[in-house]
């Protein structure tokens, strides 16, 4: 979900979900009675934990830790039996990652539970068991964001206290009726969000027959109409709704205080009939075609409390935009016009909306100056986001701000030259922070690097991209996202060392001039997902205990002096997915680990570093590998006949664009979660390229300046999904593969500097798409095929073959010499040439007469012969018949020298 402010408001519903006041009792009851759990339910506790991994939510649980499982985290009981009412294991509000696995059937011995929370975890493509539905005392049960799949089992129709039931975000199988839905009479609030309901054509009347029913999520659920019921919130995101819609849901203006109604097909203006929506209180058509001015109409939501219109088509000045908002200026709480076309200066009088919270206008064309008058009164505020609008804030260094943010987005405006003061004076509370991009050439001090700013969970912090100098001393011990990149900051990272920060996953101190030996301490950053050192000055070993990051995903330490091998401990990586540790000193054979351990492995760069040895033949088992870069090193031996079994690059195109991650990290620009997008740089076309939103299209192998010698293998060519080759500079032979002009995806071949022989395929013509061609510096000879592709290549494409000749070279063929189709080299034989078909013949023809000619003219000698044939016919299997043929040509002959 990579939505601006949608993470503003979706959480909020998740909130009211999760709000209940049987919850409030639990929390508050907890660790004051004097009451241990039941011994069952302990075991059966103990049992699910056993089938779940990946974070230390469930350290408290047995163990060292108390054998009260009331005392455990997550656990509330009954203050009055003892049982285990309330179980909530989500990580959404968590500094964890997921858990991961199975749920074990024990859980179901729980059966005075009322609260169950699984939300937000990695169930591992495993469907919801059946035995849920023996829950009978459930009253609300979380299961959105879990990896579920397979069938909703209608069991949970059985759970007929359930008030409140989400199951959004899950991948199920498409469902033919909801027919265990009517079972649950008392819903007040249900979520079905990405479940595909295209084949339920009575949904809107099983829906209706919720008559408690308030809140209903039908978000990406693939609707053509909307619902007819009598609701109070509506989300209905990520459909194919038209405009049609506002005319539905006009009927309901005395019910309806919530609509979302992003991400639809909803275009052009929004229209008048919208306006008798008097009760709206939210309102969200963020991630439409929206455009235009606000309709006026819009000026009678007098209740309105937020909107959000983020990226959509609205234009013009930003000061007339907001006009519309008069009658609902003092209610308004949260605004978000992210990602629009909206034009001109902000007004000091925004600093009047007295009750605004959320402040989002990022993304768009404002320009100006912004002052401490633009927030005379916004006491209430608590996220600001200017982001990515060239705005400057002139702002007096003592200048103490009104409000308390806990998020702030200032990226690409001008701040600096000097770290701001004002977020030392009275901004103690962040959750988020981005001031990358924004001028700041500055020591980061000390103030901002104690722990004497309180932060919360999930903080994420943003200073990349400016002229910050020096060394780095602490950091917040409760970061969960750090990104000091592209600075010039200095020294060593032993601050790592003493945050002991359990809770960072995302950490990027690339483009700096960190420097030494890194420090042998990762154990302690254990739950890290992203980590990217690349281009600074580190050197020596890499540590062994850096292989204790089991969840990572992405590893660069590429562009800095790393010596000695890759230790063992790497083999760890089992979630890796893109490896980068080229432009070091690293020696040593490639480990056969990095074939065995890296599955999921889509990028690997060893570019650059002092390997050696064989390709070690595990390296065939990447089956989703696409970039795979062992370029400048010295490896040796050929190249292995393996390749294509590289599944990945052996089908044509990709189902992404980019290269993305499951796991979610809040977004820089403060107000989204979304996905972390991989970068990479490889040699394209001569020179050194940058590929991120395209990374997931490039296919590219590339073994140049090594020691490699045999032939180029046939199967390279299975490798149909290419689009860029290299392997020049080695000690390759043989000719090239007939079959190369199947790599019809390929934009770069280079295989110049090598010692190929013999001629260039036909085939190779028929790459129709082929924009870069280097086979120069070889042994290759006879006429270049003619076609429309090879001619168009400078000449230099073909330099330093000196057997080789036509167009576009200068040198003319012999007479005959044709370019001809070229006979595969599997039926190919060297001995079968021109001169052999002429000697042929000639042999023929003198064999003939020399033989046939005698028996014609001699005819005792003919007699003789056919003597032979009566004898031969009696020792041997030919058919009389035959001879009897033969002897009526020679009659016929003796006729003919008789007349």
């Amino acid at each position: 979900m990579d939505k601006m402010c949608l993470i503003l408001f979706y959480p909020l519903v998740v909130l009211s979900l999760h709000m209940s006041p049987l919850g409030f009792v639990s929390g508050l009851g907890r660790g004051t009675t004097n009451i241990r759990c039941i011994e069952k339910e302990r075991q059966a506790l103990l049992a699910v934990k056993q089938g779940l991994v990946g974070n230390h939510l469930l350290s408290s649980w047995g163990g060292n830790a108390t054998t009260d499982c009331c005392e455990w985290e997550g656990v509330y009981c009954s203050e009055q039996t003892g049982h285990v009412t309330d179980l909530d294991l989500s990580t959404l509000w968590q500094s964890y990652l997921p858990l991961q696995g199975k749920i074990s059937p024990e859980l179901f011995e729980l059966q005075h539970l009322e609260y169950l929370d699984l939300s937000f975890n990695d169930f591992s493509h495993n469907q919801i068991p059946k035995s849920i539905g023996s829950l009978g005392n459930l009253q609300f049960l979380y299961l959105s964001d879990c990896n579920f799949v397979g069938e909703v089992p209608y069991q949970l129709g059985n759970i007929t206290h359930l008030k409140e039931l989400d199951l959004g975000s899950n991948y199920f199988t498409n469902p033919k009726n909801l027919d265990w839905l009517p079972h649950l009479s008392s819903l007040t609030s249900l979520n079905l969000d990405m479940m595909n309901l295209r084949n339920v054509l009575d949904w809107s009347k099983v829906v209706a027959k919720l008559p408690k029913l308030q809140s209903l999520v039908l978000s990406r659920c693939d609707l053509p109409i909307p619902i007819l019921s009598s609701l109070s919130s509506v989300h209905l995101l990520s459909n194919r709704l038209t405009f049609s819609i506002f005319h539905w849901l006009s009927t309901y203006s005395t019910s309806l205080v919530s609509i979302d109604l992003s991400d639809n097909n909803l275009s052009g203006s929004i229209p008048d009939v919208f306006g008798n929506l008097s009760s709206l209180l939210d309102l969200n058509l963020a991630d439409n075609s929206i455009e235009g001015q606000l309709a006026k109409t819009i000026d009678q939501l007098c209740s309105l409390q937020s909107l959000d219109l983020s990226r959509n088509n609205h234009g013009g000045e930003f000061s007339e935009f907001i006009q519309v908002f008069s009658c609902a200026w003092n209610s308004l709480t949260s605004l978000c016009l992210s990602g629009n076309q909206l034009t001109g200066r902000i007004p000091e009088r925004i600093g009047s909306l007295s009750n605004l919270e959320v402040l989002d206008v990022s993304m768009n064309s404002l320009t100006g100056v912004i002052t401490e008058a633009h927030f005379s009164n916004l006491s209430k505020l608590r996220t600001l986001d200017f982001s990515s609008n060239p705005l400057t804030l002139n702002i007096r260094s003592d200048w103490v701000p009104p409000f308390q943010l806990v998020r702030i987005g200032l990226r690409s405006c001008k701040i600096g030259p000097y770290f701001p003061k004002w977020l030392r004076t009275s901004q103690r509370s962040f959750d988020k922070l981005d001031l990358s991009d924004a001028g700041i050439s500055d020591i980061i001090p000390s103030w901002f690097q104690d722990n004497s700013m309180k932060v919360s969970q999930y903080r994420v912090l943003n200073l990349s991209s400016n002229q910050l100098e020096g060394p780095i001393h602490s950091l917040p011990s409760e970061l969960s996202s750090l990104d000091l990149s592209s600075n010039k900051l200095s020294g060593r990272i032993s601050f790592l060392c003493a945050s002991k920060n359990r809770n960072l996953t995302f950490l990027d101190l690339s483009n700096n001039s960190f420097s030494g030996e890194l420090p042998n301490c990762w154990k302690h950053l254990e739950n890290l997902v992203i980590l990217d050192l690349s281009n600074n000055a580190f050197s020596g070993k890499i540590p062994t205990s850096i292989g204790s990051l089991a969840f990572l995903e992405t590893l660069k330490l590429s562009k800095n002096n790393f010596a000695g091998e890759l230790p063992s401990s790497l083999k760890n990586y089992t979630k890796l997915q893109l490896f980068d540790i080229g432009e070091n000193r690293i020696t040593g054979m490639i480990p056969e680990w990095i074939g065995i351990s890296f599955s999921k492995l889509a990028i690997l760069i060893l570019r650059s570093n002092q390997f050696s040895g064989s390709m070690p033949l595990e390296l065939c088992h990447l089956k989703d590998i696409q970039l795979l870069d062992l370029s400048r090193n010295c490896f040796s031996g050929t190249i292995p006949q393996c390749l294509n079994n590289l599944t990945t690059l052996a089908q044509k195109g990709s189902s992404s664009p980019s290269i993305t991650h499951d796991r979610r990290f809040y977004d820089m620009a403060i107000s989204s979660l979304a996905a972390y997008e991989d970068d990479a740089s490889l040699i394209w076309k001569g020179r050194m390229s940058k590929y991120k939103s395209t990374l997931g299209l490039v296919k590219s192998i590339d073994f140049s300046s090594n020691r490699l010698d045999g032939e180029i293998p046939r199967q390279i060519t299975d490798l149909i999904g290419l689009v860029s080759l290299n392997l020049s500079r080695n000690y390759l032979t043989g000719q090239l593969p007939p079959q190369i002009g199947k790599l019809q995806s390929l934009d770069f071949l280079d295989l110049s500097r090598n010692h190929i022989y013999g001629r260039i395929p036909t085939s190779l013509s028929q790459i129709y798409g082929l924009g870069v061609l280097d086979l120069s510096n070889n042994n290759l000879s006879g006429k270049i095929p003619i076609g429309t592709q090879l001619q168009s290549f400078d000449p230099s494409t073909y330099a330093e073959n000196p057997q080789l000749c036509g167009l576009p070279l200068q040198k003319t063929c012999p007479t005959g010499e044709t370019g001809s189709k070229q006979v595969p080299k599997e039926e190919k034989d060297e001995l079968i040439s021109f001169g052999f078909y002429v000697g042929m013949g000639l042999g023929f023809a003198v064999g003939f007469w020399g033989v046939c000619g005698s028996l014609i003219f001699n005819r005792s000698w003919r007699y003789t012969y056919f003597g032979f044939l009566n004898v031969l016919t009696r020792t041997t299997r030919i058919m009389p018949s035959d001879i009897t043929t033969i002897k009526s040509v020679g009659i016929a002959l003796d006729v003919k020298n008789t007349s």
